[in-house]
């Protein structure tokens, strides 16, 4: 039998449309031991193809899927048949078994990775898994991850760079070498049951230099916290409902951008007036009590019919990411319309204002969820403070609400729906 053509292919899947029968294409010989096959399926509204490795073996048919039609051409299907199945056909080994234990694939590392920051409860899985995404599109999904080179990253991360968006640069090259250390250590494992291997050699992001961390000291005056909780209040511009309030809820807690992100109708104790995270950057549960003025906030805010209180605008199934959060100031920023702030500066706010207001610097830390790095904290202390956490949110609420009215104006009705 001949091989295979992408205009024979292109005939075929017509032809399969046409006569609603299904029909399977061999590309080359290879009955007698195994080959390369194209199942074309009809479906009510589309032709669907799936490459197979088709292996007969004490006399009985087996297949493996390696992919789809267009996704995976019939290059790239010919180049993986060849390196993970030829072999093991021609040895008499089941290719069902065979399979799962080929070197792992750009494809493989990056899914297993992200798989284990979700089982770790890792918040960041999810933004992890979308930069992986164009990544693997750019190194080849297909390829093994055991031979991508340290000048093909380089070359990915010089135009990111090149372009000003340096901390996106220094993103992606941390999401790579995070991904290939977890793969060198996959390999050995003894808890990891699965038999995929992905043998890599060394990191070939680890000597790749990142932009030096400039250690933050931005935090805003009353002022600038004032000017910015008025402008959110009432801002200037058409924005999503979603993401002036919660800045002013990171503003009002402390708390970190993607666990107020994130903020779902079951986290929320409105008898107690208390957000209760099970699973945190930090691997540590974290309760911590709201000001008066948060729960007044939070309160006022009906959450979607899927609990979250600050729903994506694109997907309402799914909460407003971090990164869109920081956008949203960052736009409104560069108009000249609130002072120069991030995210990470807003928390450094809570931090130096709450200190101001009174509040000991062991409960900002406890209330932030900021590990406590002393032996006794670490290992022996499992009281939760919540007593010594709510007498430090109320001393908060009390100067937040001062500070508030020393400039009463446009904006005020958040103050006083709470009040």
């Amino acid at each position: 039998m001949p091989s295979l053509t992408d205009t024979a292919i292109r005939q075929a899947m017509k032809r399969v449309e046409l006569t609603g029968k299904q029909e399977n294409l061999a590309d080359g010989e290879g009955r007698g031991t195994g080959r390369l096959v194209l199942v074309l399926k009809p479906m009510p509204k589309r032709v669907t193809a799936d490459w197979m490795a088709q292996q007969w073996r004490d006399g009985k048919r087996t297949k493996k899927k390696l992919g789809s039609y267009p996704s995976m051409s019939l290059a790239q299907a010919r180049e993986i048949f060849k390196r993970d199945f030829a072999d093991v056909i021609q040895k008499g080994r089941s290719i069902k078994i065979a399979t799962d234990t080929r070197p792992g694939t750009v494809a493989d590392l990056f899914e297993g990775y992200v798989a284990a920051l979700k089982a770790a409860g890792k918040p960041s899985w999810k933004e992890t898994e979308k930069g992986l995404n164009k990544i693997a599109d750019t190194l080849g999904r297909h390829r093994l991850a055991r031979e991508i080179e340290a000048e093909e990253i380089v070359e990915l991360i010089r135009p990111i760079y090149e372009r000003g968006a340096r901390s996106m640069a220094d993103h992606v090259r941390s999401y790579i070498h995070a991904a290939f250390s977890w793969g060198m250590k996959s390999d050995n494992d003894y808890r990891n049951t699965s038999p995929r291997r992905f043998r890599i050699p060394f990191n070939p992001a680890s000597d790749i230099p990142t932009e030096p961390k400039v250690q933050g000291t931005r935090w805003l005056s009353e002022e600038e916290f004032v000017q910015l909780y008025r402008w959110l209040d009432c801002p200037d511009t058409p924005v999503h409902p979603s993401y002036p309030r919660a800045v002013q809820l990171i503003m009002l807690t402390g708390q970190r951008v993607e666990e107020i992100a994130r903020l779902h109708i079951d986290q929320w104790d409105a008898a107690e007036r208390i957000i209760d995270w099970s699973k945190t950057k930090n691997l540590q549960p974290h309760a911590v009590p709201v000001p008066s003025l948060a729960a007044g906030l939070i309160e006022s805010i009906k959450p979607n019919e899927y609990g979250w209180f600050f729903p994506s605008a694109k997907d309402p199934s799914k909460p407003v990411s971090h990164g869109t959060l920081y956008s949203f100031v960052w736009r409104q920023r560069d108009r000249g319309v609130i002072p120069y702030a991030t995210n990470r500066d807003l928390r450094r706010t809570f931090k130096t204002l709450a200190g101001k207001a009174g509040v000991p610097k062991e409960i900002r830390d406890r209330l932030q969820n900021h590990a406590l790095q002393d032996v006794s904290s670490k290992n022996y202390d499992r009281w939760n403070y919540m007593p010594e956490k709510r007498a430090g949110m109320a001393r908060w609420d009390k100067y937040i609400r001062a500070l508030l009215k020393k400039n009463k104006g446009k904006g005020s009705g958040t103050l006083k729906a709470a009040a």
